[in-house]
């Protein structure tokens, strides 16, 4: 049974930074094309950056130039560098292996929750 689990999330100050983690319990992690999704209250999970089992990365454009994301295959790991964040950042961070588009494929861990706030 595949396990994903987030961490790093925390409450940080408009500007601040945050690098959030998620080890994924995937055979041949490294075949797959991994995403992070956020979700704030009474809004729809969406996806705000990808990376692909070769290293290339997509973002949505609310977080271009600010997040980061990239994966270390010998840890099973996917991480998302969090910059100049933003109140409307605040949400519940979750990743995923990608199906096909911005489907994902397993079931949702927990996330982690990241709240931007003065």
């Amino acid at each position: 049974q595949v396990q994903l689990v987030e961490s790093g999330g925390g409450l940080v100050q408009p500007g601040g930074s945050l690098k959030l983690s998620c080890v994924a319990s995937i055979r041949s992690f490294s075949n797959y094309d991994m995403a992070w999704y956020h979700q704030a209250p009474g809004k729809q999970r969406e996806l705000v950056a990808r990376i692909t089992s070769g290293g290339s990365t997509k973002y949505v454009d609310s977080v271009k130039g600010r997040f980061t994301i990239s994966r270390d295959n010998a840890k099973n790991t996917v991480y998302l560098q969090m910059n100049s964040l933003k109140p409307e950042d605040t949400s519940v961070y979750y990743c995923n292996a990608l199906l096909q588009g911005d489907l994902a494929l397993f079931s949702w861990g927990h996330g982690t929750q990241v709240t931007v706030s003065s």
